[in-house]
């Protein structure tokens, strides 16, 4: 049954919104922790430690982290290989181009594939940036994240290329959710307009949220 599930174009759009929604959730949690840095190095480093000992004694240290991270990374996964199948089999049921685009799409969703592609890309470089410090500059310092953060976001290119991926992931958002909402079976005619002024303040909201850390960086008031 879940192999005829997945199959089926319905099960991927399934997998794709409900692994949507769950990194949603995950995007709220972390751009509240993300604000905590606008309090000083103190705070933000100590929520950054709280993350790793969540549910000591019961559980050791790092464990519950490591959960969240495991099913972040299903999600991920579940996502962007749903994504790439409804891509392929949307093309081979269509292999030549409309002669004409469609005069509704907006520019959230003709982006999509190339978003999701960005996003993908900025998740590796971040995790290799703030988490293993393989591509850090300025000398990375485990268990310090603040003073990692205003290394990264002291150099351009960190601010280019976390600028970029957040703008992509507001209009990721914005289409995705609403989206995600029809696949469920949440949309309709009387809910559309609420549930899509939704996907723009979430969207609005999250982009506003993690830009505010490098622009703090920017502007000194995070240093």
């Amino acid at each position: 049954m879940a192999r005829t599930m997945w199959d089926s174009s319905v099960g991927k759009k399934t997998v794709m919104a409900v692994s949507g929604l769950i990194m949603l959730i995950y995007l709220v949690v972390h751009v509240i922790g993300n604000l905590k840095i606008f309090f000083g190095p103190g705070e933000f480093n100590h929520y950054a430690h709280w993350l790793r000992t969540l549910g000591e004694p019961f559980l050791h240290y790092e464990w519950a982290l490591w959960m969240i991270r495991v099913v972040l990374i299903v999600a991920v996964v579940a996502h962007a290989v749903s994504a790439y199948q409804l891509s392929r089999r949307d093309l081979k049921a269509r292999p030549s181009k409309y002669v004409h685009s469609k005069p509704r799409s907006s520019y959230a969703t003709r982006t999509m594939r190339w978003g999701g592609i960005i996003l993908g890309l900025f998740i590796v470089w971040h995790i290799l940036d703030l988490t293993t410090g393989t591509v850090h500059t300025g000398g990375f310092e485990s268990g310090k994240p603040y003073q990692n953060v205003v290394d990264t976001f002291s150099t351009w290119y960190g601010n280019v290329i976390y600028l970029t991926a957040m703008l992509a992931l507001g209009l990721h958002i914005r289409h995705g959710f609403w989206s995600a909402a029809q696949t469920l079976g949440v949309g309709s005619r009387t809910r559309d307009r609420a549930l899509k002024t939704t996907a723009n303040v979430l969207a609005l909201t999250l982009t506003l949220g993690f830009i505010a850390a490098p622009v703090g960086v920017m502007t000194g008031l995070v240093s």
